[in-house]
């Protein structure tokens, strides 16, 4: 039994893999799916949500590796979406999400401006993994840069939650 069935996925091979290429260290699909309007549309109203769960799925299938959201997103939904589309095979994908819009964690209503103070990252954070379903975020970055929080405290609190892996 490898790693993966150990965990409760099984190893999904792709019909028609894309090409490959690094992100750092991070290897990764050349076509990547940006989840952002899976929880909404447009004209404001909502899609169909195992519409949207296959919509990533069969991406998957085709080989897309690189999937991207943000708690913005929704407020948050988009990361709920793609936790629960990618639960089957987690293992095998980059999830990148960002942080750094002021949202309520509670509620998801949007307050003035940005929030990138250390202790609100960490509580995105903590709140992203539950929605995303999972340990570890492989891309985590800032959204906008917000100008009342220096980029060396922003850049220590990333850097904590690193070692906490």
């Amino acid at each position: 039994m490898g790693a993966l069935e150990a965990r409760g996925q099984r190893k999904i091979v792709p019909k028609n893999p894309p090409k490959k290429r690094f992100l750092g260290k991070l290897e990764v699909s050349c076509v990547g799916l940006g989840v952002q309007n899976m929880g909404r549309k447009y004209d404001t109203t909502t899609p169909y949500r195992p519409e949207m769960i296959t919509v990533i799925r069969r991406a998957f299938e085709e080989g897309v590796t690189f999937f991207d959201t943000a708690e913005a997103y929704g407020p948050f939904e988009s990361e709920r979406i793609l936790g629960e589309a990618i639960a089957p095979f987690r293992k095998q994908v980059v999830v990148a999400t960002k942080f750094d819009w002021n949202i309520d964690q509670k509620t998801g209503k949007r307050l003035p401006g940005l929030n990138s103070d250390p202790k609100h990252i960490k509580i995105v954070v903590h709140n992203m993994l539950k929605r995303l379903r999972t340990d570890y975020i492989d891309l985590l970055y800032q959204h906008r840069v917000d100008p009342q929080v220096p980029i060396e405290d922003v850049a220590g609190a990333v850097g904590d939650l690193m070692n906490l892996v």
